[in-house]
């Protein structure tokens, strides 16, 4: 199990993080700078543990070690944290590869599955009793509950005594029991580190107990693990949120005990809603599959979550280029951050303007299967520039194109079936004959002028002209230009819809 603390937590217990006072979502400064650069060859690492999908949070997270690394000549190193057996679910590291795959984010290297390397754990937990960094507690889970009950009658956390501590390792152990191992955490003083974002930290070592590192049917803990392949991977820099701080003390102790030099730590303010609460799907969509499903692309969510926490002076749209070329941890906030849809939302709309449209098309045809049909139109990058003007994502790209793939007898809107009806057929069938008669060329601007000139001829205006047309064509009162509707339809299907609407051959929505 992981022991995690968040700040609120740590200050309530007395531990000092200085300079976290930063209210949720306000501004805040930065950390102190740091190095100009690394003393060693840089080499991060996301951990993800496979018990779900892949949180935004996590995606920043990994997103930020990526950077980091890419920024120094590093490396960016992935490792499943596999080793909760009952947690554990193999679908999940497919979605979190996925998404790794679809954000943009290539690891390094080949994937580190933490459960195969359970003999090197266990063969550090013996270092460690040998080493007199750890011993074995024959506590019974009657004692510790009995100690937990006491510590709740006094209003305190419980905090394992270190009852087996201090017995030598040779005296006759209790019949019948299995010890865990614990870990020999420092009595006196505090545990400290300058955080690569927080600043530097200072953790009374009285409020860290002596914890479990082998469980007693032999299986390492979290906090061994992680400590144990973070040192055979060669990891230098340690960036994660927030809430591992209180990891952190655990397992610089750890690593103390060992011998082992430490990487350096950066702890990352967790991501709130916009009510100041963690971000959770009460907020809306948390998982990166589910901003992919909603048709954003993966350059607007590495481009938004760089900022999450981070920024380069007044610069709000960069490429990943230029954030691995910016990027540094002491230009990072120590407040937690808001996430604002609106914002990825703008970014969104941005690079969908920016894309090509085959590119568009490859991904908006996995959303939705049935746009094959109608491959030309959107790889034409006239009408993808038309469907580009007002969509905010790849779902509202599609539905500005439902205009020209719908269905014959087509759908209309209630609104738009009150510019249809009897009165307008006799205006449709002479826009039907005024088109079987134009032999120019079909398009826009072309259709522009020929259009404008009936209008003309008519003693109409523009508006009056278009309405029922408009209807006809779309099912509703608001599309793209008409000259841009009737030239993306096609001549032949727009002559069939506007017989169908003179003819009184639609539906009207219930909606």
């Amino acid at each position: 199990m992981r022991h995690a603390m968040d700040l609120g937590y740590l200050k309530e217990v007395g531990l000092k993080v200085v300079g976290s006072d930063a209210p949720p979502c306000g501004p805040t400064k930065p950390a102190p700078a740091a190095p100009a650069a690394p003393s060693r060859p840089v080499v991060t690492r996301f951990a993800p543990s496979p018990t779900g999908y892949l949180h935004i949070g996590g995606a920043r997270t990994a997103l930020f070690n990526y950077l980091f690394a890419k920024h120094h000549g590093g490396k960016f190193l992935m490792r499943i944290e596999d080793t909760d057996t009952e947690r554990h679910n193999e679908a999940a590291v497919d979605a979190i590869l996925q998404g790794m795959a679809w954000m943009g984010t290539p690891h390094d290297g080949a994937i580190v599955r933490q459960r195969e390397n359970i003999g090197r754990h266990k063969e550090v937990a013996a270092q460690l009793l040998a080493n007199g960094g750890a011993y074995k507690c024959y506590c019974s889970k009657e004692e510790l509950d009995a100690m937990r009950e006491e510590a709740e009658k006094k209003g305190v956390a419980f905090r394992y005594p270190g009852t087996w501590r201090n017995v030598p390792p040779d005296a006759p152990p209790p019949a019948g029991r299995q010890p865990v191992v614990r870990i020999k955490t420092p009595e006196e003083g505090c545990t400290t580190w300058k955080d690569g974002v927080m600043g530097q930290i200072e953790i009374p070592n009285k409020d860290v107990d002596d914890f479990i590192i082998l469980r007693a049917d032999g299986t390492p803990t979290y906090l061994l693990a992680v400590v144990v392949d973070d040192h055979d991977m060669g990891v230098t820099q340690v960036i994660r949120g927030s809430d591992h701080i209180g990891n952190t003390a655990r397992q610089i102790a750890v690593f103390k005990n060992m011998g082992w030099m430490l990487p350096d730590f950066a702890h990352l303010p967790l991501i709130h809603g916009h009510d100041g609460k963690k971000l959770s799907k009460r907020h809306g969509a948390t998982g990166l599959e589910e901003f992919e499903a909603k048709g954003y692309l993966p350059e607007a969510i590495r481009n938004y979550l760089a900022r999450l926490s981070w920024s380069h002076g007044d610069d709000e749209i960069f490429s990943t280029e230029q954030a691995v070329e910016w990027f540094t941890l002491s230009a990072c906030s120590k407040g937690a951050p808001c996430f604002d849809f609106e914002k990825l939302n703008v970014l969104n709309q941005h690079y969908i303007k920016e894309a090509d449209a085959g590119r568009l098309y490859e991904i908006v045809v996995k959303l939705f299967p049935e746009v094959k049909a109608f491959a030309a139109k959107f790889r034409d990058e006239r009408i993808a520039n038309i469907l580009k003007v007002r969509a905010k994502t790849l779902i509202e790209y599609k539905q500005a194109g439902d205009f020209f793939m719908a269905k014959r007898p087509l759908e209309v809107s209630k609104a738009a079936a009150k510019d249809l009806g009897a009165a307008a057929a006799p205006h449709l069938l002479s826009v039907v004959e005024d088109l079987q008669k134009y032999q120019g060329e079909w398009t826009p601007e072309t259709l522009e002028t020929y259009i404008k000139g009936l209008v003309a001829a008519r003693e109409m205006k523009l508006g009056a002209f278009a309405k029922p047309v408009r209807a006809a064509l779309t099912g509703s009162t608001a599309s793209p230009s008409l000259f841009e509707v009737i030239w993306a339809i096609g001549k032949e299907e727009v002559l069939g819809r506007l017989r169908d609407a003179a003819e009184g051959k639609y539906q009207v929505a219930e909606a």
